[in-house]
């Protein structure tokens, strides 16, 4: 019933931007810690950029808080990430989390497929 679906990526120079989109169904994002993480090959899945529920306190890893910015649209049920300056060092998958732990309820993690960001000059 769940379902997030990442988009917005693609092939950018070095200093270039883009806006990623994470549409999600079956779940109010509103309700839910959401996040941006990346992945580049061989590497482990590292933490962009999230927002909670529902006070929405962003979080963003280090060196990235002045170039990236998060956000939640609850209308259209989509958060974004907007990302500045890219670095071909940040060439890599680019995926969406929702999570949410409630009391006496089994937690709820769930991600998308990813979308690609290659970082080129």
């Amino acid at each position: 019933q769940v379902k997030i679906v990442e988009s917005g990526g693609g092939l950018v120079q070095t200093g270039g931007s883009l806006r990623l989109s994470c549409a999600a169904s079956g779940i109010a994002v509103s309700s839910y810690s959401m996040s941006w993480y990346r992945q580049a090959p061989g590497n482990e899945r590292k933490l962009v950029a999230s927002i909670s529920n529902p006070a929405g306190i962003t979080n963003y890893a280090d060196s990235l808080r002045d170039r990236f910015t998060i956000a939640r649209d609850n209308d259209k049920n989509t958060v974004y990430i907007q990302m500045n300056s890219l670095k071909p060092e940040e060439t890599a998958v680019y995926y969406c989390n929702a999570h949410r732990i409630i009391k006496f309820r089994p937690p709820f993690d769930c991600w998308g497929q990813g979308t690609q960001v290659t970082v080129s000059s």
